[in-house]
């Protein structure tokens, strides 16, 4: 009923920058909250930022004044502006959306992943 399409992955060396991408669509009513998360090899899923339709924003700590996230409401389309990464930024970055659908039900849901790389 939902889809979350990522894009914007791929290899950088330390210091760089990515952007990355998701767009939303299907039956939605609302989103009322982005966000990016990642998971690296052998480690859980973690946290890296989230955005509410108001545009209040939380970031993880080890991301803090590197990364941006921004959303177009109209567009369901969340936006992760990565700058100044490093190699421990080297995951796989999932889109996740808490929406409120069509029918009024409310349920998370997750993009397909997209590989971000950072080495020299």
């Amino acid at each position: 009923q939902v889809q979350l399409v990522e894009s914007g992955g791929g290899s950088v060396q330390p210091g760089g920058s990515l952007r990355l991408s998701c767009a939303a669509s299907g039956s939605i009513f609302n989103i009322n909250r982005m966000g990016w998360y990642r998971q690296a090899p052998g480690k859980p899923r973690e946290l890296v930022a989230t955005i509410v339709s108001s545009g209040f924003t939380n970031y993880a700590d080890s991301v803090k004044g590197r990364f941006t996230i921004s959303r177009d409401n109209a567009k369901n389309t969340v936006w992760l502006q990565m700058n100044t990464l490093r190699p421990e930024d080297t995951a796989v970055y999932y889109c996740n959306a808490f929406v409120t659908t069509t029918t009024r039900a409310q349920i998370n849901f997750w993009g397909q992943g997209t590989q971000v790389t950072v080495s020299s």
